[in-house]
């Protein structure tokens, strides 16, 4: 696959947020995974005063090392090279084109000023040489935990698109700070793509590994990097023996999935469109939020 300037191995971002973008933490999952495979630092940030309501999104308070208690605050950051990286084995090196000059922007989604957040997160990615931006993102949609979690990949850049085979999302609605930064990324000469998975939404309220893995293959297959696992792919199939562990014991649940299954059987098949594909993916789009809507025959119980 030929990569358009920025997914050739040059300086890239990958960007990733709590919150409305971040289903099953499988986006911010990824992008914490490959900081610490690298050994990431802090090389900008925001001031969190200017972006944040406290009360919405309120400030922690954790233990150090040293046994120093301290205080956290939300906020949003880019790491860059200069650290350690943190291996449990040699072989967890994150490697291939342009994997010295990856950079990650971590944090989470502002109250407000939302225009001037992005602009200073991109003057600071201008000032760090960034070639290219991967924004990724987890959604809450009908699929089902059984089969491999989907991830679909966009981008408003005509020779991204042409480069990396993607496609121009269709999508008119309500956004998050992610298509923000895409915007105003391209307005500044930086081309950028979108990788967004789709997670099972009778199982929001867990961690997804399985999503995160959907993820870093995306991410692996439009840039060459070579992205280690690590006991990721365990975690993986104990989060869906999990889930499965569950649906034994409802069986309204296990009749719901079993129609989620046959409706993604049929979407994979040879004979499926690519129309149907991408109606599919809108219905994905328009169920973002904090839980399932419409009249499906199961939904998650309360508490």
């Amino acid at each position: 696959m030929d990569h358009p300037v920025g997914f050739d191995g040059g300086r890239l971002l990958v960007v990733a947020f709590e919150g409305w973008n971040d289903a099953g933490e499988a986006a911010t999952g990824a992008a914490k995974l490959l900081a610490r495979r690298l050994g990431l630092v802090e090389i900008a940030a925001v001031d969190p005063e200017l972006y944040f309501d406290f009360q919405f999104s309120r400030p922690s308070i954790v233990a150090g090392d040293d046994g120093v208690r301290r205080i956290e605050w939300p906020g949003a950051a880019i790491l860059g090279p200069g650290g350690e990286p943190e291996l449990d084995e040699p072989e967890e090196q994150l490697t291939g084109p342009g994997a010295e000059g990856l950079h990650v922007l971590l944090g989470a989604e502002p109250a407000r000023s939302w225009k001037a957040f992005t602009a200073e997160l991109v003057d600071a990615a201008l000032a760090a040489d960034i070639d290219g931006i991967v924004l990724l993102g987890a959604m809450l949609a009908d699929a089902p935990h059984t089969r491999p979690l989907a991830v679909f990949a966009s981008s408003e850049n005509p020779e991204v698109r042409a480069s990396l085979g993607v496609e121009r999302s269709s999508y008119e609605g309500p956004v998050g700070i992610l298509s923000v930064i895409a915007d105003q990324a391209e307005r500044a000469g930086i081309p950028t793509v979108s990788l967004w998975a789709s997670v099972p939404h009778y199982v929001h309220n867990a961690p997804s590994p399985k999503a995160v893995l959907a993820l870093l293959g995306k991410l692996e297959e439009l840039t060459g990097l070579s992205i280690p696992r690590g006991s990721l792919e365990i975690e993986s199939k104990a989060w869906e023996a999990g889930v499965d562990a569950l649906a034994a014991e409802d069986d309204e649940m296990a009749a719901y999935i079993a129609q989620l299954e046959e409706a993604r059987d049929a979407v994979d098949a040879p004979e499926a469109s690519g129309e149907a594909i991408a109606k599919e993916f809108e219905r994905y789009l328009r169920r973002r939020g904090d839980g399932p809507a419409g009249d499906e025959p199961w939904r998650p119980r309360e508490g």
